[in-house]
């Protein structure tokens, strides 16, 4: 007898056929990649197909590949990820979609297959600068509306570019170039000759 995850996996050869780029399994669960291009075309099917029957998208993620297994990767710079739900079927999908161009990350929005991904969509605009064509609202979510960059692309830097602060003589909050003071990051037991009575 079939497992579910080989139904699931012949269900959707047979769906989508050469628009499927790829399928993997692993931790139990189906992972599919297929072709911006064709993400909505495969997103409608995927919900309306009742051998499919995913009704529900519970999350959507950026990813950014630029440093993925230590340098050896050679592939598109961001995806977007969907985490998809068939609660008639009881299984899961993994949808991922690579942007075709890396200094302008563009994807079509899901928003018309499926209205939960509004605020995922904004998130993954806002910290990884994928942009969601169709997307009604898209604008930053988590991060301030001035700020610059996209905090979770691996190129970022740790310490961002700009701090801002409550100035009280001013009575507004101002922007200023980061500044770090330097600290010292050797830890006591090392620095301290004498750190616990001991002498080295």
């Amino acid at each position: 007898m079939a497992s579910k995850l080989e139904i699931l996996k012949a269900n959707l050869d047979q769906s989508l056929g050469d628009k499927l780029k790829s399928a993997t399994e692993s931790l139990g669960q189906l992972t599919i990649v297929v072709a911006a291009s064709d993400l909505i075309d495969v997103a409608t099917r995927l919900r309306d197909d009742p051998a499919l029957g995913f009704e529900q998208l519970s999350d959507l993620c950026g990813v950014d590949y630029s440093t993925y297994g230590d340098g050896g990767y050679d592939g598109p710079r961001f995806a977007a990820v969907s985490h998809l739900l068939s609660i008639r079927n009881n299984w899961r999908l993994r949808l991922r979609v690579f942007a075709p161009d890396d200094d302008v990350p563009i994807l079509p929005s899901l928003i018309d297959v499926w209205n939960s991904v509004n605020w995922y969509e904004r998130e993954a605009f806002d910290l990884y600068g994928i942009v969601f064509e169709g997307h009604p609202d898209l604008r930053r979510i988590l991060t301030d509306y001035g700020f610059i960059g996209h905090p979770f692309r691996k190129d970022f830097p740790l310490s961002g570019y700009v701090e801002m602060r409550y100035d009280a003589q001013e009575k507004r909050v101002v922007y200023q170039p980061v500044t770090i003071e330097p600290r010292e990051i050797t830890p006591r037991v090392i620095r301290e000759e004498r750190y616990g009575g001991l002498k080295h």
